[in-house]
């Protein structure tokens, strides 16, 4: 089996999905200090990717890009390791849309924030 990639097309960049999972009275969450994941099963269309992932961390938390982007990485890379979690809880014909939201002011290892997203992992499977 090859390593795990996260691809361009599991990002979201879509603005309707932002608006759909943040705006929709259907997206559930749930928080593992620091980090808070947002998320919502739709359904698949043809072509889609299981999962699409965005990664939030405000300004009001981080002044410098250079923070925001450090935290960025951590996320992505931990998501990266252990999103088979999440793939193989999910049914075929079902997506699920994700935003993982930096709740602290705080820099954390990275072994703490890939601890954290394991966690969020593992919970949002079982609930899908």
């Amino acid at each position: 089996m090859t390593a795990p990639t996260l691809r361009k097309r599991e990002r979201m960049v879509s603005q309707k999905l932002i608006e759909t999972l943040f705006g929709g009275g259907s997206s559930l969450s749930m928080a593992a200090y620091p980090l808070r994941v947002v998320y919502m099963k739709t359904n698949r269309q043809y072509g889609d990717v299981p999962v699409q992932l965005l990664i939030s961390v405000p300004k009001k938390r981080f002044k410098h890009a250079v923070d925001r982007n450090l935290v960025k990485r951590q996320v992505r890379e931990a998501f990266r390791q252990h999103k088979q979690v999440v793939y193989d809880a999910l049914p075929e014909e079902e997506m699920v849309l994700m935003a993982f939201v930096w709740l602290s002011q705080e820099h954390y290892s990275s072994q703490e924030v890939e601890k954290r997203v394991v966690s969020l992992l593992k919970r949002m499977a079982e609930k899908l």
